[in-house]
């Protein structure tokens, strides 16, 4: 028979977490987007955009998830 320990129930009962890097990803790419836009590079420009947005979409559905629970 096992028991549960302090540690593994406090471990068990944290709430979803998650450190933000989306947000940094999405910030680099954004970055990056108008730098190729500026230089002339749109194709490279529009990948970066849809990148970063994606990471933007996961950042909020991860945050309030995170929040939620």
């Amino acid at each position: 028979m096992t028991y549960l320990t302090v540690t593994d129930l406090v471990t068990f009962l944290t709430p979803l977490q998650f450190s933000g890097d989306f947000i940094q990803y999405a910030l680099i790419f954004f970055v990056l987007a108008i730098i190729a836009a500026v230089v002339g590079m749109r194709g490279v420009a529009g990948i970066s955009m849809e990148i970063a947005r994606v990471f933007v979409v996961l950042f909020i559905i991860f945050a309030i998830v995170s929040i939620i629970l």
